[in-house]
């Protein structure tokens, strides 16, 4: 079952009391710590904000031995300015299990694709 918030727009960010700011654009996101409903996962190594294509790709540091994932924007619950956190709403397991960041093809549309049918199936 896909969550209630993500089958159309899950590449895009949630409404503004998302960032606390009417435009995400105006926050820059590298290197604020990201939370998932569970513990911590890492920081936030890269943020876009393109109409319906934006995401954050987090270095996971030792927690998935350094390797790095793709978030797609609507996984984001809501960020926290003042503490410099990100919160998503997956458990760490559901990210840590994310088809792999692929640093070659992760702007492609086929990758997004499978990305995207990943985050909308629901756990």
């Amino acid at each position: 079952m896909a969550h209630p918030n993500e089958t159309a727009d899950l590449w895009t960010y949630r409404a503004s009391g998302t960032f606390g700011v009417d435009d995400p654009a105006e926050l820059d996101l590298v290197g604020y710590s990201v939370e998932a409903v569970d513990g911590g996962i890492g920081k936030v190594d890269e943020a876009t904000y393109e109409a319906s294509r934006s995401y954050i790709v987090v270095d996971t540091g030792p927690w998935i031995l350094g390797k790095k994932v793709l978030v797609p924007a609507g996984v984001v619950e809501r960020v926290d300015d003042v503490a410099e956190t990100v919160y998503v709403d997956r458990a760490k397991d559901e990210i840590k299990n994310a088809p792999e960041f692929d640093e070659s093809r992760y702007r492609d549309d086929d990758y997004r694709e499978e990305l995207g049918g990943y985050y909308s199936r629901g756990v």
